[in-house]
């Protein structure tokens, strides 16, 4: 089963997901691919600003620095204007070194890793968070992280979640839906959860 994570801007769609692999993890189950959680600041009046985003690694777990906003990467004289980000006019500041090192991983992953586990019947869900305009109007991004899911079971679970935009869901779905047995939308509420932790036979543990 593929599911899409899908919920309009500061949602908390990441923060659901970091809670769901807790979960899963507790359970039993593993988890490979990435998520991505943000980097924020505290404003004077106990407001939260989010300034950047960061990569984990899973299932290591490895932490990379991923992104920056705009505003503030101009500001420190760290954006580039031959970033894939800055070419297709993003509000973040993209790394395109933090791009290659995330490839890498889901390219290690195609090739061998959680596939042979898979086929080893331990199952497990691959996770992506998240396909946007780069992957999926563009062709650029995290390619090999849209391989792996278009790959089906093969690349790292039985079941794969991937976090995408509602305006992008149509698009992700009309390109993924193929290679898996069935495709769930879901929003980051109990419900989702609900369907996930079943899907991987952890909802009574």
């Amino acid at each position: 089963m593929l599911f899409l994570l899908t919920a309009p801007r500061q949602a908390g769609k990441t923060r659901w997901l970091e809670r769901l692999l807790g979960d899963l993890g507790a359970a039993g189950v593993t988890c490979w691919g990435v998520v991505a959680p943000g980097v924020w600041e505290e404003r004077p009046d106990g407001s939260l600003e989010k300034r950047g985003i960061d990569n984990l690694l899973l299932p290591s777990g490895r932490r990379l620095s991923f992104a920056l906003r705009r505003d503030l990467a101009q500001a420190a004289g760290a954006f580039c204007p031959s970033s894939e980000s800055a070419a297709a006019n993003l509000g973040w500041e993209i790394s395109d070194d933090a791009l290659r090192q995330v490839n890498a991983c889901f390219a290690n992953l195609r090739g061998a890793g959680a596939g042979a586990d898979v086929r080893r019947g331990r199952g497990g869900l691959l996770v992506v968070d998240e396909l946007g305009p780069l992957e999926l109007l563009r062709g650029g991004g995290l390619a090999e992280a849209v391989a792996a899911v278009a790959d089906g079971p093969l690349s790292g679970g039985e079941h794969a979640l991937v976090v995408v935009r509602p305006e992008l869901v149509d698009l992700a779905e009309e390109r993924f839906a193929r290679a898996w047995d069935g495709v769930a939308r879901i929003a980051p509420d109990d419900e989702g959860r609900l369907a996930v932790m079943r899907a991987l036979g952890a909802a009574s543990r």
